[in-house]
């Protein structure tokens, strides 16, 4: 390549440049790991791209899938903590032989403030239900603003368009078909 193509190629790339980083955003909230063993332990880690139309997040609810037992949400200072619970119909054997009487519903990370130019992430130590056949789980997430909320909520029908607002997804593959992980 000649200077002059080499300085024409960079020119380009560079005016390119500035219109990709102020491009629409189309990061939803997600998951950075989208698969796991089921009958795990495992850490869910929400990443926060992004605030609500240019507001700033100031707080993040995120819901747990049917039945989870096991549930704990890592602090981020500057923000509180809710953790909501639900009884069960009936007491349930859950994880090392423990008795449960109540599953986490959702957890709550509020009165922060995350920037919209900025991101973060939300982290859940939780262990994962056994499944017999590989299985998604997902996580609606409500994201509340300065200005605003967005709920990311929305489930993608087999062989639909993509939501506009998915749910964070999580795939389990069966435990007889992967390593346990504590």
């Amino acid at each position: 390549m000649s200077n002059s193509s080499l300085k024409a190629a960079l020119g380009a790339a560079l005016i390119a440049l500035p219109a990709f980083l102020t491009a629409p955003a189309k990061a939803h909230i997600v998951l950075e790991t989208t698969n796991a063993p089921a009958d795990s332990y495992f850490q869910a880690t929400f990443l926060a791209p992004h605030g609500c139309e240019g507001s700033a997040t100031t707080g993040l609810s995120i819901t747990l899938p049917e039945g989870t037992l096991v549930a704990k949400p890592q602090p981020k200072p500057g923000w509180q903590l809710e953790i909501v619970k639900k009884p069960l119909p009936e007491p349930v054997e859950g994880p090392h032989g423990a008795v449960f009487e109540e599953a986490i519903e959702a957890i709550t990370w509020r009165h922060g403030k995350l920037p919209d130019a900025q991101f973060d992430a939300f982290k859940i130590h939780m262990r994962l239900p056994a499944v017999d056949k590989e299985t998604t789980l997902y996580f609606p997430v409500l994201q509340t603003c300065e200005q605003g909320t967005r709920n990311w909520n929305e489930i993608a029908e087999e062989g639909g368009a993509h939501p506009a607002s998915p749910a964070p997804a999580l795939t389990l593959m069966p435990a007889q078909n992967a390593h346990h992980n504590h």
